[in-house]
């Protein structure tokens, strides 16, 4: 294959002829891998002078040639013809050390990040690294980081000082920097005291070895291309927390509803969502291994839309568009066809009804009412929403670039509250966005004090680089406050939390024993249908009823007292979620009956 071929021809003839992605260097591409002993920040989006395939000092080439990975980083000679093996992700072979190297993770951020971090490992254990839990012993340090907000980029930089020392006690120690933060700070990274070993974006994990092995001859290395359509739908994840019940199942990652506050959309690309098949495949992994729970995940997770399969097992016709809740909108054109949220659920619910299924984090105007009915028929899809609002004023909502009004969001809520009464809403809040005056921030509150969430994450408005507030709008209230509003939203949502769990008293529950109760040993913790943390008092290995409770045991608990966090109660009996289904709906029906005579 002559290396004077056009190198946007030859990339269209090698997807269509081998149907693998081939990464190759455009003069005017403004992202690409740097693989160099000394580089500059600055030199990270520029283009590069064409350099020979034979140059000696390859090592310090950028990938600026029409030639795939193999061919890139295997020698310094190369000839005009190369074998593509079509059954392999063309990443560049590695040489790593026969001895297992041990990795140690810092995760901070959301659930993805920590379900990135058992997909990050999974792709280094097939390569020869172990994980270890003291970084002491570390060989690779990898730090699993967020950019949502400034507080947590803070966090990161604190972090890395210490690291630092550590390096220098351990000069063979490689440090990484991954996920959302590598995406978006990668020019500070670089630049920040020379540090930082390998920078790797959220779509670039399967590339750790071969940065990894770039590293281990004294070169940095750094891989943040996003991707259209990376999953890892053909990774299984190493389970970090391997005595946990629960487990997370990423579905679907990026985000394009573009809310001018937030990075997402920057850090993690446009949607792309993995084919139900493989999601099933990796639950029923999971179900064999006897967990008990597991949480869909996705930036926008009941988006979702699986096009893969659809043509051998149905879904919406290819003209047929999403339908969003009643009274929102989006920014972008709507989507066809495909099989959407509520037909995986029904198939990840199939898969062991004794498996409690959530999902996280949803928009609102993703939930039709397939979905709603769909949560409110299976027994074990827990019948708890989060249902982020960010802001109670209309006037904020249109700023953030939400595509719904208050009066959408309260209708919403009423209609969830028809179809699942008992459910359990969640939500996000951001104190003191651009614009935000003193009567947006009383909408704020007095939406609160109508819904009554059960729980809340609650910030101050951070403003983040690249956003469209950024670049269009003006971070104009005070940080003072930013804070004080912030500290109102908070006593209003506890003061409501508090009212809704004080109503739970006297009920029998079902709750996932997760572990040992961190302030006593006696008693368990677990997590109502809900997502409430119950304490079960008397619980653990001396318990007087002989129940002897461990991780992963279902028991029917009497709620005893409460405070706005946590429920407390005394379990009953253990039981299964279908049996506990049946004996509340025999309840439920013979209340009616009951009822039904005395009238």
């Amino acid at each position: 294959m002559s290396t004077s071929l056009n190198a946007k021809f030859l990339r269209r003839l090698l997807r269509r002829n081998v149907d693998i992605p081939i990464c190759v260097r455009r003069e005017t591409s403004t992202r690409f891998l740097a693989t160099t002993k000394q580089y500059r920040a600055c030199d990270i989006d520029k283009p590069s002078p064409i350099k020979s395939p034979g140059t000696a000092d390859h090592r310090t080439r950028l990938i600026n040639n029409p030639l795939p990975f193999k061919t890139f980083l295997t020698g310094a000679a190369h000839t005009d013809h190369v074998t593509v093996d079509t059954e392999e992700v063309p990443y560049a072979p590695v040489q790593i050390e026969k001895e297992n190297r041990k990795v140690y993770f810092e995760t901070y951020g959301c659930q993805m990040n920590v379900n990135d971090t058992e997909i990050a490992m999974a792709i280094l254990e097939k390569n020869g690294f172990e994980m270890t839990t003291n970084v002491k012993e570390a060989d690779v340090l990898f730090m699993m980081t967020c950019s949502i907000r400034e507080g947590a980029e803070q966090k990161i930089w604190k972090r890395l000082e210490y690291y630092k020392s550590l390096k220098k006690k351990q000069s063979s120690m490689k440090i990484g920097i991954l996920g959302c933060m590598a995406e978006n700070l990668k020019k500070k990274i670089i630049e920040k005291d020379k540090l930082v070993d390998i920078v790797c974006g959220p779509d670039a994990y399967k590339d750790l070895p071969r940065l990894l092995d770039v590293t281990s001859t004294g070169q940095a290395a750094v891989n943040v291309m996003l991707s259209f359509d990376e999953t890892y739908a053909d990774v299984m994840p190493v389970r970090v927390k391997k005595d946990s019940p629960s487990a997370f199942v990423s579905i679907m990652r990026g985000c394009d509803n573009m809310c001018t506050y937030c990075i997402v959309p920057f850090t993690r690309g446009k949607e792309r969502s993995r084919p139900i098949a493989s999601i099933v495949e990796e639950v029923q992994a999971l179900s064999d291994q006897g967990l008990k729970e597991i949480t869909l995940l996705g930036q926008n997770v009941n988006s979702y839309l699986d096009k893969s399969e659809s043509k051998f097992y149905g879904g919406f016709d290819a003209n047929t568009p999403t339908k969003n809740s009643l009274g929102f909108k989006t920014v972008y054109k709507p989507k066809v066809g495909g099989r959407r949220f509520s037909d995986l659920l029904q198939a990840v619910s199939r898969v062991d009804p004794e498996m409690r299924i959530r999902f996280t984090s949803p928009h609102p105007k993703d939930f039709p009412d397939e979905v709603l009915y769909m949560m409110k028929d299976q027994p074990n899809i827990c019948n708890q929403i989060h249902l982020p609002a960010q802001s109670g004023s209309t006037a904020v909502l249109q700023a953030m670039r939400r595509g719904y009004s208050r009066e959408s969001y309260l209708e919403l809520v009423h209609h969830i509250w028809d179809i699942i009464p008992d459910v359990s809403l969640s939500s996000d809040f951001i104190a003191g966005f651009c614009g935000e005056t003193e009567a947006d921030h009383e909408d704020t509150l007095s939406l609160m004090n109508i819904v009554q969430y059960n729980f809340v994450f609650m910030f101050p408005y951070s403003m983040r680089n690249k956003t469209h507030a950024y670049h269009k709008l003006q971070d104009d209230v005070p940080d003072d406050v930013k804070r004080r509003r912030h500290q109102e939203i908070t006593k209003v949502f506890r003061e409501g939390a508090l009212k809704r769990n004080q109503a739970q008293i006297g009920q029998e529950q079902l709750v996932l024993v997760e572990s040992v109760s961190k302030r006593s040993n006696d008693d368990m913790a677990g997590r109502n249908d809900g997502n409430t943390k119950v304490i079960l008092a008397s619980s653990g290995a001396s318990a007087e009823n002989n129940l002897n409770l461990k991780p992963g045991d279902y028991v029917v608990t009497e709620i005893t007292s409460c405070s706005s966090q946590v429920l407390h109660g005394r379990p009953l009996y253990t039981s299964t979620v279908q049996d506990f289904n049946k004996s509340q709906h025999s309840y439920q029906s013979s209340t009616h009956q009951r009822t039904a005579v005395i009238n």
